[in-house]
């Protein structure tokens, strides 16, 4: 039995693959190394009893999370799935990695994340290759839910909302400055806060307020990461992610603008995994 696993920072969407060929879905909150220690990560999994049913069992966990670019949160990770998958061999990758293996159909492409955050690689079948890194919410995550989470609620603060959106954002979420700030700057988890704001935007992006704040956001997003790639007007963009699924239309509009090729469009890139793991335990 191979467990696999999709995590942002807000969700994880596990996928339980049976020698048989069943498989079975189920979801946990998001793990990411930056912002959860081991016993946190370890404590998620076994929230799921879906996932602590099967752990005895599970000879292979396949973990591709925000946050574990770097070895040593990828030891994070591993650690933690030691706790709960205690016979298991554990294989920790970037989540940039699971956008490559979920649209890659070999031909070289460009794999682009848009969810609480954002990320880009360039990936031929063979290396997953990145250009620029990606800094997370704070010093970048540009175009991701966090990034304009962060331009709504300054908006909102500064009262530069158009005045019949401030006064339906104010009758929508009672927020006072404090309660924003403490959320912000003392509690954990402040990137999947910022983000959460993403559907009062999402019902509101025929404004021109709003649909200006995308396409700006989305046109950083590019010319950070998409033009970072020199072959990025040769190959197809796919991209995965909330925010590129919701907003796939403005995302072309702006691929249009730099001259680039888009093809698909993935909510959450655990289908086209459990394809690819699949396929790679029939060839095994």
């Amino acid at each position: 039995m191979t467990i696999i696993g999709v995590s942002g920072s807000t969700k994880c969407d596990w996928a339980i693959l049976h020698v048989q060929g069943k498989v079975v879905r189920c979801s946990t909150r998001g793990i990411n190394p930056l912002f959860h220690d081991e016993d946190d990560i370890a404590a998620i999994i076994q929230s799921s009893a879906v996932l602590t049913e099967h752990a005895r069992d599970t000879e292979a966990v396949f973990i591709y999370g925000a946050g574990c670019s770097s070895r040593s949160r990828q030891n994070i990770v591993r650690n933690a799935l030691s706790v709960v998958f205690t016979r298991a061999h554990r294989v920790v990758n970037h989540d940039i990695v699971a956008s490559a293996l979920a649209t890659y159909r070999g031909e070289p492409i460009i794999a682009a994340i848009l969810g609480t955050g954002s990320n880009a690689c360039y990936y031929d079948g063979d290396i997953v290759r990145q250009e620029v890194p990606a800094l997370d919410y704070i010093l970048g995550d540009e175009g991701g839910g966090a990034y304009f989470g962060k331009q709504l609620l300054n908006a909102f603060l500064y009262r530069k909302l158009p005045a019949e959106i401030q006064s339906e954002f104010e009758n929508s979420y009672q927020l006072t400055r404090d309660d924003i700030l403490e959320k912000v700057y003392q509690e954990p988890y402040a990137n999947v806060y910022l983000a959460s704001f993403m559907p009062f935007i999402q019902t509101h992006q025929e404004s021109p307020y709003f649909k200006n704040m995308l396409l700006k956001g989305f046109r950083k997003f590019f010319e950070t990461q998409i033009t970072s790639f020199p072959k990025h007007q040769q190959v197809t963009v796919h991209f995965t992610g909330s925010v590129a699924y919701y907003f796939q239309e403005l995302l072309n509009e702006v691929a249009r603008e730099f001259k680039v090729k888009t093809g698909m469009f993935l909510k959450e890139p655990i289908e086209g995994l459990i394809t690819y793991h699949e396929n790679k335990l029939k060839s095994a």
